[in-house]
């Protein structure tokens, strides 16, 4: 059985923000450290994946090497001394757990927000990097697609990713349904701390278009624009641009409301107006409310919309462990099979090389016709033969007995002679 697969997990689980940071790597570093990896270790497939909330190196290895690529990963970051944030890792030598560690990220089990909709397409595009530099291997190959497969499955028998489980994704969430009705509808997202650019990001895939931003630091607007594909005006323009925008998302932390009553009316609204407010203390004004076709969404409004698809969540979880422990039981039945792949191709080619020897001895006394009779006869029958030694090797692979099976093989056949490609004698 293949048991050399294992784990390096850097996460919010067991690192401070200050730590994550250091170590987050976008597609360019992700590529560089899996060079780096193939050139100083022995790992023969690698994934790499690297969010806000986690940085996890997978690789297949006989050897640990742990301390080696926490060195090499802070090494494409300029970070000389990395090896002193080591505690700060999981290590996950087992390969039982890292696979189940693996299963439960790109699900969402792991997630800071339980069921994140945004962690699949991460573990995609990670795949997708690790694919083009040409560390994915047959195991890491078959993994992946159980693991897309498995996600797909919960998604449509399970309400683990139903509604919107935090307060970002359900601002968004909601923005959508109040624009629904509108032709364009136009979108601005004042103050650019971590809530408000979480809700930047998550408009991401959403059928909202017209999204601009603004903060009083404009160069952090200005990165967080180029990131996501939006528009940003500067802090200075922000009436301007409240006055255009159908919806007003505000994330902005001060002791007075900015949106007031009074400033809002000057803006001359003449259809709806919908401001969701994300703020603590709060950054639009009750009374704003009050003026006609302006409606006011605040932070409890949103937490409770984000706490009932949570609950929802985790009441889904016991069924998808449930479907992530079928999924990894119909994978380790493959993995298993992997091992005797090549017992099963020597004993194919030890047939094939003893009919094409026998064949060779008859043939010039036969014509064309004759020969191609009984070349089929006796592929035909070699393929009868081999059959049942197959299947037994594969029902012995699921009851962990195919070592003896393998082993009398050998000595039948010498197979330990026969390589696992035959070169196919020329007949002329």
């Amino acid at each position: 059985m293949i048991s050399n697969f294992k784990a390096v997990s850097l996460s919010y689980k067991t690192a401070p923000l200050e730590v994550r940071e250091l170590l987050s790597l976008n597609e360019d570093l992700c590529k560089k450290l899996m060079l780096s990896l193939k050139e100083f270790t022995d790992a023969s497939e690698i994934l790499i994946l690297s969010t806000c909330n986690r940085t996890e190196i997978y690789y297949s290895s006989n050897s640990d090497f742990s301390k080696e690529i926490v060195k090499l990963a802070f090494l494409q970051k300029g970070i000389t001394d990395g090896e002193k944030y080591y505690n700060y890792f999981q290590i996950i030598e087992d390969h039982s757990e890292a696979v189940l560690h693996l299963f439960n990220v790109s699900i969402g089990l792991e997630s800071q927000v339980v069921g994140d909709m945004q962690i699949t397409n991460q573990v995609k595009h990670a795949y997708q990097w690790a694919a083009d530099m040409g560390v994915v291997g047959p195991f890491l190959h078959r993994l992946m697609h159980t693991i897309f497969f498995t996600n797909k499955k919960v998604v449509q028998v399970t309400p683990f990713r139903d509604g919107a489980a935090s307060v970002s994704y359900a601002t968004v969430e909601l923005a959508e349904e109040l624009a629904i009705e509108l032709a364009e509808p136009k979108v601005l997202i004042v103050g650019l701390g971590e809530m408000g650019a979480d809700v930047c990001r998550n408009f991401s895939g959403t059928g909202l278009k017209n999204i601009t931003i603004t903060n009083r630091t404009y160069s952090k607007a200005e990165e967080l624009a180029k990131e996501c594909g939006v528009k940003v005006i500067p802090f200075e323009n922000l009436w301007e641009a409240a006055k255009e925008a159908d919806v007003i998302i505000s994330s902005v932390f001060r002791d007075e409301p900015l949106f007031t009553k009074e400033e809002v009316a000057k803006l001359n609204i003449l259809s709806y107006k919908y401001f969701i407010d994300i703020s603590v203390p709060r950054s639009v004004e009750s009374k704003v409310e009050e003026i006609p076709g302006v409606l006011v969404y605040n932070i409890d409004h949103i937490k409770n919309r984000a706490n009932e698809a949570l609950d929802k969540r985790v009441n889904a979880i016991p069924m998808v462990r449930e479907i992530i422990s079928e999924s990894i039981l119909d994978f380790n039945d493959w993995a298993k099979e992997m091992v005797v792949s090549p017992t099963i191709n020597k004993l194919k080619n030890a047939l094939e090389q003893i009919r094409q020897e026998e064949m060779s001895r008859y043939l010039k006394q036969l014509n064309d016709e004759e020969s191609k009779k009984v070349d089929m006869i006796t592929k035909s029958l070699m393929q009868k033969i081999i059959k049942l030694p197959v299947l037994q090797l594969k029902a012995a692979c699921k009851r962990g007995e195919a070592e003896t099976l393998m082993d009398v093989l050998n000595d039948l056949f010498n197979l330990e002679q026969q390589p696992e490609e035959l070169r196919i004698k020329d007949k002329n």
